[in-house]
């Protein structure tokens, strides 16, 4: 479709990614907003709370006291999703009520000492040190032979079900591939064996040729608006060298992605001047198992602010019932992101 169809009328966009459509109604945009308006939290946090229970020296909920750590620090997660050990004799006998059993290790990743800091906020040299942080975590984890796939993901904010404004991570390392993940890897392999082409590597290079929906790049990284992005200000990270896991970058590469990732976030911060909230997490291709040379190294950031800091998109009706839909197109979305300043207001 021409560029001016696709800023002004409505139109369905393919997600070759994982196989999904997602509708686009730009002339929605124009409508009056008369829903829920929600107050911006005005906190400011201390840079050490003794009832916090990942800041350093203190003790946690399960009973353990963590370290007076001076950089990242990671532990098994008290209350766990997942566990190593589980007993087999689940039933699975029947053709629609399946269970099977799931085994698995969760971990949490501090990315500071400092209680009140963001990744926006943190500098490069320690933003670095956290991509390395999952370097290693990762490495550790998939020497376990139950271990498939490790799924490293950040809720960020009180919007997104954070239950700590302390920065950290988590970690889930599992014996199965999620559905998330594994609907990519298909579709990653699925386009190699029709083109021998990488997908990512192909979309990459479009759109860095158009350059509408790139927010920034640098030697290794890009960021950008998906073409087909859901949230309103959804972005996706990339390296520019086909990577298939975190593990395989360089030092420079990881440089480059701390500094990516670091500007990123003070974009996001900027736009509405708080500390954006957001899911994010890395794709990669699994620990064990099956080949996918398909798979390209990859980040979603999911963030579900869309007309102010106080007026978020929410998934409902339609959406829930047939399919995702976006006013705000993601040209739009990119354009505001690329116009924020890279250093994040004080």
């Amino acid at each position: 479709m021409a560029g001016l169809l696709l800023r002004e009328q409505p139109h369905r966009r393919y997600n070759p990614l994982d196989d999904t459509w997602v509708l686009v109604s730009p002339q929605r945009t124009k409508r009056p907003w008369r829903g829920r308006q929600e107050s911006i939290p005005d906190k400011k946090l201390p840079a050490y709370d003794p009832e916090c229970y990942l800041c350093p020296g203190n003790r946690r909920a399960g009973g353990r006291r963590n370290p007076n750590y001076r950089s990242t620090f990671a532990f098994d997660n008290d209350f766990a999703a997942l566990k190593p050990r589980l007993r087999q004799d689940i039933p699975q006998d029947s053709s629609i009520l399946k269970a099977v059993p799931e085994r698995g290790i969760c971990r949490v990743l501090c990315f500071s000492p400092r209680h009140d800091l963001s990744l926006a906020q943190m500098t490069q040299p320690e933003v670095r040190r956290v991509v390395e942080a999952w370097m290693r975590e990762q490495c550790a984890l998939a020497r376990r032979s139950f271990i498939h796939y490790i799924q490293i993901f950040e809720n960020k904010g009180e919007m997104m079900g954070c239950s700590n404004p302390h920065p950290h991570c988590q970690i889930w390392a599992q014996e199965g591939v999620p559905d998330c993940a594994a609907r990519e890897l298909v579709c990653q392999e699925q386009y190699r064996e029709r083109t021998r082409h990488c997908l990512l590597c192909d979309y990459l290079g479009l759109e860095l040729s158009l350059k509408e929906r790139i927010i920034g790049q640098n030697e290794g990284f890009v960021a950008l608006v998906p073409f087909w992005a859901v949230w309103p200000f959804e972005t996706l990270l990339l390296s520019k060298k086909h990577h298939a896991l975190l593990p395989e970058l360089g030092a420079r590469e990881r440089e480059n992605l701390a500094s990516l990732m670091l500007r990123l976030t003070a974009r996001y911060d900027n736009l509405f001047q708080i500390s954006f909230p957001y899911s994010m997490g890395w794709h990669q291709t699994p620990a064990h198992g099956k080949e996918y040379p398909g798979a390209h190294l990859h980040a979603h950031f999911y963030p579900p602010l869309l007309r102010s800091a106080t007026v978020r998109k929410f998934m409902v009706g339609y959406e829930m019932l047939a399919e995702p839909q976006r006013d705000l197109t993601p040209e739009a979305g990119a354009a505001r992101l690329r116009d924020q300043p890279e250093q994040r207001f004080e």
